[in-house]
């Protein structure tokens, strides 16, 4: 072979090897810088782990996605974060579907007693469940990926040992199923978001409360009540969700970066620090003064159960084929070692 045609050979050859070395997203897309609101304060463990989930996907797409995390509220209420992500207030949004009370009636299974064992696993879990549900019941934004909270239960400003207490008290619910839940053991809910919930205790207007055992201290509603029932009973499911019409801007392979990061296994990632955080909360709140962190009897557990079960009827009644997308669910569960027992 003649020499120079050798060596134009040489050329094209490294050219190609050049050019897949480099990702397409860094040869040829615009930057864009992502908006992400989180309602929780800036000292939260979610938040770092939003912020390290964003430094992810920059990496990979070369630099050519940025992100910028608003917390506490900044770009809007807690309340109101999904449709901050479906009109594009936020390019992905913190959104606890439980917040509004009928509109998202599928993944309100997450929600049901006695259900969730654990939020490392169990995030993996439900993410795999619901992302075939989400296509239909989220369709104003683009899904990326759901998890959950580690299990929680009652505090209070008074010892709550069997379903019975709750009736006559002012409780404030971490989300509709817990919401229900109150009304049918005959109290009264008081609705306000995890940022207001230590203002609407301090000032009586609820006594006691369903919350996550490290959120107690991080939002100051460990001084404010005094009895914590150490149990798993409830969970909250939350979503990361993201404006169609921004993720549909994005070049194609800037978008095939963002699905590499909408996974069950990113879902597991994002929450387990959160997870920790939380679980970690048992044994700090329990070594506060003045603080009893408290175990309910076999036969305290049975009683909550029964009064349990008509919730599961009631979000049944909402959901087509509900036996069957229920049994969905605690079988991902098992399979992640994350199903209550």
């Amino acid at each position: 072979m003649p020499i120079r045609r050798l060596a134009t050979c040489i050329a094209l050859l490294t050219l190609f090897v050049t050019t897949l070395a480099v990702p397409p997203a860094r040869a040829q897309d615009k930057t864009v810088t992502l908006k992400m609101s989180s309602w929780v304060p800036p000292a939260h463990p979610l938040n770092p782990s939003l912020i390290a989930w964003a430094a992810d996907v920059e990496k990979e797409s070369g630099g050519t996605i940025k992100a910028v995390l608003f917390p506490s509220e900044q770009l809007g209420k807690a309340f109101d974060h999904y449709d901050m992500a479906r009109d594009g207030i936020a390019d992905l949004a913190y959104v606890n579907p439980g917040y509004q009370p009928g509109r998202f009636p599928i993944i309100a299974a997450g929600e049901l007693p006695f259900l969730i064992g654990n939020a490392t696993g169990g995030s993996a879990a439900f993410d795999e469940w619901y992302r075939p549900f989400a296509a239909k019941e989220m369709k104003d934004t683009h899904f990326c990926f759901a998890f959950l909270l580690d299990p929680e239960a009652f505090h209070s400003r008074r010892k709550i040992v069997l379903p019975q207490d709750i009736k006559g008290d002012k409780v404030r619910p971490g989300d509709a199923t817990q919401g229900a839940f109150v009304t049918l053991l005959g109290g009264t809910n008081v609705q306000s978001s995890a940022p207001e919930a230590r203002e609407v205790l301090e000032r009586g207007v609820a006594n006691t409360i369903i919350f996550p055992w490290g959120s107690m201290s991080l939002f100051g509603i460990d001084k404010v009540l005094k009895y914590d029932m150490d149990e798993p009973m409830f969970s909250t499911t939350f979503v990361w969700a993201m404006n169609q019409a921004k993720y549909d801007s994005l070049s194609a392979a800037q978008r095939t970066v963002v699905d590499h990061h909408c996974t069950s296994e990113s879902a597991e990632k994002v929450a387990t620090p959160f997870a920790n955080f939380e679980h970690a909360g048992h044994a700090r709140l329990g070594a506060e003064p003045g603080h009893e962190a408290y175990k309910l009897t076999p036969e305290q557990i049975a009683a909550w159960r029964q009064a349990g079960a008509p919730l599961t009827t009631k979000w049944a009644a909402k959901v087509d084929n509900a036996d069957a997308v229920l049994a969905g669910l605690k079988a991902a569960l098992k399979r992640h070692g994350a199903l209550a027992e």
